[in-house]
C-alpha cells in the first residue's frame, strides 16, 4: 500500500510540475525550479519526518464508503482550477510575460507562504489519524475528534495551510493573471471548510462540544 501511495503521489506531482514547464515553454524557468525544489522537499518530509501510520495511509490512498457527494463535486472542481492555475502561471510569467515584474520582496513572500502552507498541511495530517482525503464519517475506523496540536487553535488547520499556500502561488510566480484561479481555489476551500464543519457538527460525536473550546475554523480570531 505504501509503495502504491508513493507512486500515486510522485506521478501526480510530476504531472503538475510538467504543466508548469510545458506552459512556460522552457526548463530554465526559475520560479518553476524553485517551486519544484520546495515541492520535492515537502514530499520527502511527507514520507520521512511527517510520515503517517499504515492505517491512515490506506485511508488516504483509498477512502472508505460514505464520502459526501458534495465533496466529490468540490474536489473535481478544485482539480480543474488547480490545473488552470499552473497553466496560466506558466504562460504568464514563463512564456508571454503578461504581468509586470514583481518587487523581490513579493517573490520572497510567495516562497515563504508556499513553504509555510505546505508545512502546516503536513503537520495537520500527521497530528490527525482520521485525516482522510475526502469528507466522510469514518465509523469503520472508530472516528473521534482530534483536539491536540494545531487543532487546539483552529478546527481545520490543513485548509489554513492550503489557503496560505494558494495565496503564495501568484506571488512566487509573479503572475497577476494566476490570481483569478487562485481566488476560485480559495473560495472552494472556504466552501469545503464550511460544509465539512456542518457535517462534523451533525454527525461526529463530540465535535459540537469541540467547536465551543476551539471556535475558529481556519483563521484564528476571525473565522
Amino acid at each position: 500500500m505504501k509503495s502504491g501511495y508513493l507512486l500515486k503521489q510522485v506521478l501526480g506531482t510530476l504531472f503538475f510540475f510538467s504543466l508548469i514547464f510545458i506552459s512556460a515553454g522552457k526548463i530554465n524557468y526559475w520560479q518553476g525550479l524553485v517551486y519544484v525544489v520546495a515541492g520535492l522537499s515537502m514530499m520527502l518530509l511527507n514520507f520521512t519526518v511527517f510520515q503517517v501510520d499504515a492505517e491512515l495511509l490506506k485511508e488516504r490512498s483509498k477512502p472508505g464508503e460514505n464520502t459526501k457527494q458534495w465533496d466529490k463535486n468540490i474536489l473535481g472542481l478544485s482539480l480543474l482550477v488547480t490545473v488552470s492555475m499552473y497553466i496560466i502561471a506558466g504562460l504568464d510569467s514563463g512564456r508571454y510575460h503578461w504581468s509586470p515584474l514583481f518587487p523581490p520582496g513579493l517573490y520572497i513572500c510567495g516562497f515563504l507562504f508556499t513553504v509555510a502552507g505546505q508545512l502546516i498541511f503536513l503537520i495537520a495530517q500527521k497530528q490527525n489519524r482520521f485525516f482522510s482525503s475526502t469528507v466522510r464519517i469514518q465509523t469503520d475506523r472508530g472516528h473521534t475528534v482530534c483536539e491536540t496540536g494545531l487543532y487546539r487553535f483552529v478546527r481545520h488547520p490543513a485548509y489554513m495551510g492550503s489557503i496560505l499556500q494558494a495565496v503564495g502561488f501568484p506571488l512566487l510566480f509573479g503572475s497577476v493573471w494566476s490570481i483569478l484561479p487562485v481566488t476560485l481555489s480559495v473560495i472552494l476551500f472556504l466552501v469545503r471548510t464550511s460544509l465539512e464543519d456542518k457535517t462534523l457538527i451533525a454527525e461526529l460525536k463530540g465535535y459540537k462540544e469541540y467547536t465551543q473550546t476551539t471556535p475558529y475554523k481556519i483563521i484564528p480570531y476571525l473565522w
